[in-house]
């Protein structure tokens, strides 16, 4: 570059003639005459696509072997070493590896996507869900975290659940439209079986029952990204690893999920106060005109949960998601609603609520109020003391074993002071275990087949 500008100052400034400046410098006047129309060295330039003799029969080839892997899985497609051996094999070609190399990196490049950024009209959201690991109560477990974002300003909500389900996509929204303070005019969403029931020929999407419920309690339009394409929400997208990697680094370890969402919450109010790259405002100085935009709220929250029209057993026990819990034994037999929420289990009979307990999300647990059980115990105050029946009480919550039969049997072991021993033809109604004695010429039949 030395050498370049000392030429030109040569010629263009002290007056050298191209043939001396040729001799003096050891070039070719043809180059110097070059030099002197570019301030810069112009480089070498192309000026017709480089020919391929050998390749060119096989490029149609090569370009629809291309083409069918975009329908493929990603770990199931063409390299470039495998085209050039099916080439070879079943195509006779003859070139080397490199040209068909090179040539599948151009051809793929090609292909890429390209973006357009995206400006967002106040007054809009994303939404989608995550996944972080939290220690709560001391129990490690994965958090299903729902995100949501206002494009335009920023400002996101984040809420977390321990699973991810009907329920608590209804309650992440609830908790999300009581922080904006309204209801955005229209949220951006995957295609989640939770809101889509199915999705047409026409790619038009058929919404589930409880997404058309909350749409229609809130008032907000709805739209889909394409399957597959997260970039078109690519805001949530970017948020969902943002509170992974900001929210949730060291690990989470909070004594109950109010105390884990909490800290979440405290954290997108303290985002609030940033600057994002690209702005002079706030996101807090921007979100106002976002809330300009959104929706008034409703009078009341829309009620988050699956419902479910069941049956109580002949134990007073309301079966869900293979957990029992307990009703009064006035509703034995009888056909309940049962309502799932988040947090809570509410069941009803005949628009009248006769039971709540907290939700389980463990298998095959019995969740019950003894309450629900104290009119066919206090019946045993007609033949027993009250010291005898409390005590009969204490040992079936000790083991646990609630049903008014099992207080009964505890109750009568204690005064006949013998073993808690279950003897099953004082129970008719439960049934038999028959269990046969074995014998050694059982083990017989194993010995032939052994032969």
């Amino acid at each position: 570059m030395e050498v370049y500008a000392r030429i030109r100052r040569a010629v263009q400034v002290d007056g050298m003639s191209v043939r001396q400046a040729a001799r003096e410098f050891g070039l070719s006047r043809k180059t110097v005459r070059k030099m002197l129309q570019f301030s810069l060295p112009p480089g070498y330039q192309r000026k017709k696509p480089v020919a391929r003799p050998k390749l060119g029969p096989w490029l149609g080839i090569i370009d629809q072997i291309l083409l069918d892997d975009q329908s493929q899985p990603k770990k199931q497609r063409h390299t470039a070493k495998r085209i050039w051996d099916r080439l070879k094999a079943e195509h006779a070609f003859g070139g080397g590896y490199t040209v068909v190399k090179d040539y599948v990196r151009q051809a793929r490049l090609r292909h890429k996507e390209v973006f357009v950024p995206l400006a967002h009209p106040p007054g809009d959201a994303q939404a989608d869900f995550g996944e972080a690991l939290v220690v709560v109560a001391g129990v490690e477990q994965k958090a299903h975290f729902q995100c949501f974002d206002l494009p335009y300003s920023d400002d996101c909500f984040v809420i977390a659940f321990p699973a991810e389900n009907t329920e608590a996509f209804l309650e992440g929204h609830n908790q999300a439209f009581a922080y904006f303070g309204g209801v955005p005019n229209a949220i951006l969403y995957d295609n989640t079986r939770i809101a889509v029931k199915e999705i047409a020929g026409d790619g038009e999407r058929k919404p589930t029952e409880a997404f058309s419920g909350l749409q229609s309690h809130y008032l907000f339009a709805a739209k889909f990204g394409r399957p597959g394409k997260g970039n078109d929400k690519g805001n949530v997208e970017g948020l969902v690893g943002y509170a992974r990697r900001n929210f949730m680094v060291p690990v989470p370890r909070m004594a109950s999920w109010e105390a884990l969402n909490a800290h979440l919450r405290q954290e997108c109010v303290q985002r609030r106060a940033r600057k994002l790259w690209g702005h002079q405002e706030t996101i807090a100085e921007r979100f106002e005109r976002d809330r300009e935009k959104l929706l008034p709220l409703p009078p009341t929250p829309y009620e988050a949960c699956e419902k479910r029209t069941t049956r109580a057993n002949s134990q007073a026990l309301v079966r869900y998601e293979t957990n029992d819990y307990s009703v009064p034994t006035e509703y034995g037999h009888r056909q309940v609603l049962l309502k799932a929420f988040v947090w809570e289990v509410v069941i009803s009979c005949s628009s009248e609520v006769i039971a709540r307990h907290p939700r389980s999300y463990s298998r095959e647990e019995m969740i019950f109020n003894p309450l629900h059980y104290l009119v066919q115990v206090l019946r045993l105050l007609e033949s027993f003391s009250v010291e005898e029946v409390a005590a009969a009480v204490r040992e079936a919550l000790r083991f646990p074993a609630i049903a008014f039969d099992a207080v009964k049997h505890l109750l009568l072991c204690a005064i006949e002071r013998r073993p808690p021993k279950l003897d099953l033809e004082n129970y008719p109604h439960l049934p038999l275990a028959e269990v046969a004695l074995t014998r050694a010429a059982d083990y017989q039949v194993l010995l032939q087949e052994a032969r």
